[in-house]
């Protein structure tokens, strides 16, 4: 099995360090924040009666710590992720936004439209619903996809605010890389006309005199005043605090850094002959331990001619069209259909793409290409893609499908 090929999934579609054992950011905690503990935040009786009218959320809500598994941990330095106290709250701010309709102009639509929980934040559709019955002109990227957006670890940027600085990340967003960090990201899909249609300066006069934002702003921010860059802050850092590093796969790769993977008994032969596949055939881009993809863009000859030019049609080049972001594949078995446009319904045709259908495009990633210099064939057998398919149903994280802490906070 020659060792070429990354892509098995370019198809699959997607804090500062303050130690060498942990990242976080730490911050002081103004006055009159509600926190009784470094551990938790809370409401007092006026504050969550007047939330508890719109959102299910406890009263007292606890920083969340994410353990790194111990081969992530290694190559990072890190072991575990802490939110900070100050993100934390900012974090529950962005929540809120993230699921309120009222951040479309037309109240039709939220982040969480296109970007659903049990679908680790996907939505399940080749394009996704947007307001006054348009769709997207590209599939969604799920943001459970990644392992973490701690730049240390996935290779993603992050914003600065008064608590912590601007990280310039080699990972962009959108499937032309358009956006360098989620904040930015957020404030384009907001004011996107088909995604949300909403201006932001807009957004903020209508939601900062809301009793319930004055509330959630004030904790987050210490002043009630929610400005069109503390919402898309707010936005990035819920968004950041999503992690998917529970999961089988981590196990079966720690395993075999202790070789223990025979004699612990946890692992099908199917799902290893898959990881062996993988490694053989799809790591050289995305990475054998599924962190950050070794190339962040690249065609993988899905056609001959592309009438979308991904990241060619943002820099004008013609040697980078139908090139697109090289996705995360975390949670990959939940979050078809996959490639930018949504054309394969299931992992097994992402994999018959690769086995037998690569276009020689001009553009096509060299690794996609063989000593002749044409696309090349890896002509699996039907056994070998069920290990693959097997292999990548590993990847599921089932905490970030349900942790109320990314969940709908809004009730019925």
């Amino acid at each position: 099995m020659r060792s070429l090929l990354p892509l098995l999934a370019l198809t699959l579609s997607l804090f500062t360090l303050t130690g060498c054992l942990e990242e976080k950011v730490t911050t002081e905690t103004p006055a009159g924040n509600g926190f009784s503990s470094p551990q938790e935040m809370s409401f007092n009786g006026q504050e969550f009666g007047k939330l508890n009218e719109t959102l299910n959320i406890a009263q007292t809500i606890q920083i969340p710590s994410t353990s790194v598994p111990d081969h992530i941990g290694r190559r990072s330095g890190i072991n575990h992720i802490t939110q900070s106290a100050s993100d934390t709250r900012k974090a529950l701010l962005g929540r809120v936004l993230f699921y309120d309709t009222q951040l479309s102009a037309t109240g039709e639509t939220s982040c969480a439209t296109c970007h659903e929980q049990d679908k680790a934040f996907a939505d399940g559709k080749a394009f996704s619903d947007g307001i006054n019955g348009a769709v997207t002109k590209r599939n969604s990227i799920a943001l459970g996809s990644v392992p973490t957006f701690a730049p240390s670890i996935s290779g993603y940027g992050r914003s600065g605010d008064s608590e912590s600085v601007a990280v310039e990340g080699r990972v962009k967003f959108f499937w032309d890389e358009r956006a360098a960090t989620v904040k930015e990201q957020s404030e384009a899909t907001i004011q996107d006309e088909i995604e949300m249609g909403r201006e932001l300066h807009e957004l903020s006069a209508d939601l900062r005199n809301q009793e319930m934002y004055k509330i959630l702003t004030m904790k987050a921010f210490g002043t009630t005043d929610l400005t069109p860059d503390r919402i898309t802050l707010a936005l990035e850092k819920f968004t950041s605090s999503i992690s998917s590093m529970n999961t089988r796969f981590d196990e079966l790769v720690d395993a075999e850094n202790s070789h223990r993977v025979e004699s612990s008994g946890l692992f099908s032969e199917l799902e290893i002959e898959g990881r062996e596949l993988f490694n053989a055939n799809c790591a050289s881009c995305h990475s054998s331990n599924l962190t950050e993809p070794i190339f962040p863009v690249a065609n993988n000859g899905l056609d001959m001619n592309y009438e979308d030019k991904g990241v060619g049609s943002i820099s004008g080049e013609v040697w980078q069209n139908g090139l697109f972001k090289v996705p995360f594949l975390r949670n990959v078995a939940l979050t078809g259909p996959y490639m930018h446009d949504g054309r394969f319904e299931t992992l097994r045709e992402v994999i018959d793409h690769y086995s037998e259908g690569i276009q020689d495009h001009r553009n096509l990633h060299p690794l996609l290409r063989g000593t002749n210099n044409r696309a090349i064939r890896m002509n699996f057998t039907e056994a070998q893609k069920d290990a693959l398919v097997a292999f990548l149903e590993m990847t599921t994280d089932n905490e970030v499908l349900q942790a109320e802490r990314f969940s709908n906070p809004f009730r019925e």
